[in-house]
């Protein structure tokens, strides 16, 4: 059985702001509830494949992690740096026909480059996996990851009727860019810390 603990620490993970909920936020803001469940559905996918990947191969995939955390960090970070890119884009009329929400599948995949994600897959499978086995922990995740993640989705459907001036929704794509950059600064001053 589950402890309090294993729900406490997958719920406060999967609510608290990271480049998850940040582009689930900005995509419910641009594009709408509706258009934003598949990249709800792959990063709960993606974030469940990584829990079982650290759970049935945990030892493997720390001494990988370690091996490979920095350039896994960098990849991770030139990617949210590009997303800041397109998300402060996203309010730019002329801008607004070529950008599309995240695919399930590319929602799911972006969870390899996502460090979050990661620490919390690893930490999940290192602390509970063994007393509950990899299944369990894998459904209980998804169980508490999904409405958790769906709450951004919907603030972001609920800015969008606050957000339909022009300069308004620039403004908070702007604020979510620069979010995420400051995200992506904070994970390369922690990532370069332990070189």
């Amino acid at each position: 059985m589950l402890d309090p603990s294993f729900f406490s620490y997958v719920t406060v993970m999967s609510i608290t702001p990271g480049p998850n909920n940040l582009l689930l936020a900005t995509s419910g803001v641009n594009f709408g509830f509706k258009r934003t469940l598949p990249m709800v559905f792959g990063i709960m996918l993606g974030c469940a494949m990584q829990v079982v990947l650290a759970g049935v191969a945990l030892e493997v995939l720390l001494h990988w992690m370690s091996a490979i955390r920095l350039p896994l960090t960098l990849v991770g970070c030139g990617y949210l740096l590009w997303l800041s890119w397109k998300i402060f884009r996203a309010g730019a009329p002329e801008a607004r026909d070529s950008v599309q929400p995240m695919t399930i599948l590319s929602g799911a995949l972006f969870q390899a480059v996502n460090p979050k994600a990661w620490l919390m897959a690893s930490n999940v499978a290192l602390m509970y996996a063994n007393s509950n086995g990899v299944a369990a922990i894998v459904v209980g995740f998804a169980l508490l990851n999904l409405p958790c993640i769906l709450i951004w989705a919907a603030l972001g459907d609920r800015l969008r009727s606050h957000l339909q001036i022009a300069w308004k929704r620039q403004a908070f794509n702007s604020l979510m860019a620069l979010s995420l950059v400051v995200t992506t600064g904070w994970m390369l001053y922690d990532a370069l810390q332990l070189v």
